[in-house]
């Protein structure tokens, strides 16, 4: 599974952390893991949660990832951003029974977490642990054992709803005001690895008309 992080600015900082802590608990488990940036605070783009939100909708629409990694300094602006968008379905994560949890009842495909609340000593622990419980497991197995048919009933049906609420991703990416996409996909890397990795042409031919190629 290729995992993709992303930071937005006021968390941009801790960016270096988070990924070296996703990496120690993911990689052995044979995922790999792609860092969108925000890479430090003080870099030339500034990724805000709600260009997250287009971002995260446009990588994992493309095929270009399976998952997402973001978050902001409560985590709700940036889970409310990703869930704006066809495609996406993120989790407001706080501790590692969430994780687990919304990955086995709600089988998504990103998480947001709070950066700036209880972020000190032992942060990185309870990192890995949130990171070890939502991705040491096969997602939408279900939990409690006896809730597993229904929650697997309802994740289909919300997908089905989510298909008829919610329009195209590319014609999202052309009908989005033009500065606030460009600046999404202005990161120092975000061609390197989209260009290689996206699975999806339509996505690829809105994304270079936005940029201007």
């Amino acid at each position: 599974m290729r995992i993709a992080l992303i930071n937005e600015n006021s968390q941009a900082a801790k960016n270096a952390q988070i990924e070296a802590t996703l990496k120690s608990v993911v990689e052995p488990l044979g995922h790999e893991v792609i860092n969108y940036g925000m890479y430090t605070a003080d870099q030339a783009n500034q990724l805000t949660y709600v260009m997250n939100g287009i971002l995260a909708a446009t990588l994992l629409n493309s095929g270009a990832v399976d998952f997402v990694v973001t978050g902001c300094g409560t985590g709700e602006g940036a889970m409310l951003a990703l869930n704006s968008f066809p495609g996406v379905l993120c989790g407001h994560i706080v501790d590692p029974a969430d994780g687990y949890m919304f990955r086995q009842i709600n089988d998504g495909n990103a998480i947001s977490l709070a950066y700036a609340k209880g972020y000190g000593w032992g942060a990185e622990v309870n990192l890995a642990y949130v990171f070890e419980k939502t991705f040491n497991c096969e997602g939408g197995k279900g939990y409690p054992p006896e809730r597993v048919i229904p929650e697997q009933r309802n994740k289909k049906i919300l997908d089905e709803v989510k298909k008829i609420t919610h329009n195209d991703m590319a014609d999202i990416i052309v009908k989005l005001d033009r500065d606030l996409v460009k600046e999404a996909f202005a990161g120092e890397h975000f061609k390197e690895y989209f260009y290689r990795d996206c699975k999806c042409e339509k996505i690829l031919a809105a994304v270079k008309e936005v940029i201007g190629e």
